[in-house]
């Protein structure tokens, strides 16, 4: 809102100050403080009314150190986050800005399922929203990125005419450089970057090739189900790792500046040509509600650090997961997700690996075995004797070298 104010002043007034409101980096920083003012100076009296209200965990008896001092902490914390994320993305983004408005969506979907899954977890008392509901939550979530980012006509690449004659792409507009005069277009097409390979892109219509020319208009068979399956993996492997004292908002924290640094570079056309990957034109705008998801996961750390005065819920582990997913699929950088989300990709392995393993156990032998002590695979350390703290701080050491790691596939083919 205050984007589109000082964008009137400047262009009716002339009123001082308000061209700065036109450079990302500044209002990025000023949507950091903002929100790290909501998370950390509100969020302390937010967490005072909930546990006024006696929004408290309830924790199954595990046998895990700690387990009896948990019951008494607060939850749905997830609001700060959300709240923090929200308003300060509405007063400093450009809210006609197609990947701001999704991004604003994705928020208030998966927060408004996980604050429902909450709700019912403290008032029923028993597991909350029931598992296919949530699912078909997240799926009709996916089918709404997958559907905005393959038809939306703003959602485009930028391409030279070299390119688009080459491969025939849906041209929406044509772009001339002021300076240079040269004429580039921003093209409809299916197209992604694919790490570790020489020509790093990949296009999902290739896919569908032998159905003959029209293929480049069907690609979203393939693509939209890949979203959805995308958007369900991330925010469930979150919502796994929430399991214990700042694990999943440090490992959040971390995702999420690496695609940062990856959105800057793909809403940048010097960058993005220099490293060779697809220059998406109007992406920069969500380093903005990038800032915004920093500055909320960081002040929430604040009081999510063992000891914790405050647990997230699913109410911030299914939006923080739901977040990422679209900020990588956004960015065409969705492949990207396995290396980067590494932590949360370990978490849900082990519990599909533990459920599997113990079926096949028991069908085979009469009684179930176990790979890990106990799953997710956090449990499994402090089963094994970790400090809670040990594992938190280990897992975000794993995290900081799986986006290192992340950055460096730019390069790396």
């Amino acid at each position: 809102m205050l984007y589109h104010l000082f964008d009137f002043l400047e262009r009716n007034y002339e009123f001082t100050g308000a061209s700065l409101f036109q450079f990302i980096t500044f209002r990025t920083g000023i949507a950091i403080l903002i929100s790290l003012t909501i998370s950390l100076f509100f969020g302390g009296k937010i967490i005072q009314k909930i546990q006024d209200f006696q929004v408290l965990e309830k924790q199954r008896a595990l046998g895990l150190p700690g387990e009896e001092l948990k019951k008494k902490t607060p939850t749905m914390g997830g609001i700060i986050i959300i709240l923090a994320i929200i308003v300060p993305t509405l007063l400093m983004a450009n809210l006609t800005n197609i990947y701001i408005q999704l991004l604003l969506l994705c928020t208030i979907w998966m927060g408004s399922i996980g604050f429902l899954d909450d709700y019912l977890k403290l008032k029923i008392g028993k597991d909350g929203l029931a598992g296919r509901y949530k699912i078909l939550g997240q799926v009709g979530l996916g089918i709404i990125v997958g559907s905005v980012m393959f038809f939306n006509d703003k959602v485009t690449v930028r391409m030279d005419k070299t390119q688009v004659n080459k491969h025939n792409y849906e041209v929406i507009s044509e772009v001339v450089d002021s300076e240079t005069g040269v004429v580039s277009y921003n093209v409809k097409t299916a197209l992604t970057n694919l790490p570790f390979f020489k020509n790093n892109t990949f296009n999902y219509a290739d896919l569908l090739t032998f159905l003959g020319e029209g293929s480049q208009h069907l690609a979203w068979i393939i693509f939209i189900p890949l979203v959805v399956f995308i958007v369900t993996a991330v925010s469930n492997a979150a919502n796994l790792t929430d399991g214990l004292d700042g694990l999943a908002t440090g490992t959040s924290a971390i995702i999420v500046a690496t695609l940062g640094i990856l959105t800057y570079v793909s809403g940048n056309a010097i960058f993005a040509k220099y490293l060779g990957i697809l220059y998406i034109p109007d992406s920069a705008e969500v380093v903005i509600f990038i800032g915004c998801f920093l500055g909320g996961c960081l002040g929430f750390l604040w009081y999510n650090s063992y000891p914790a005065k405050i647990f997230m819920g699913d109410t911030g582990s299914l939006t923080l997961g739901g977040i990422i997913a679209a900020l990588a699929i956004i960015i065409r950088k969705e492949w990207l997700i396995p290396i980067l989300c590494g932590v949360f990709l370990a978490e849900n392995l082990s519990v599909m690996l533990q459920v599997a393993y113990f079926k096949y156990t028991k069908n085979k032998y009469g009684e179930g075995r176990r790979i890990f002590l106990m799953s997710p695979l956090h449990h499994h350390y402090q089963k094994k004797g970790w400090h809670e703290v040990t594992i938190v701080t280990r897992f975000w050491i794993v995290g900081i070298i799986l986006a290192v790691l992340t950055i460096i596939t730019l390069k790396i083919r």
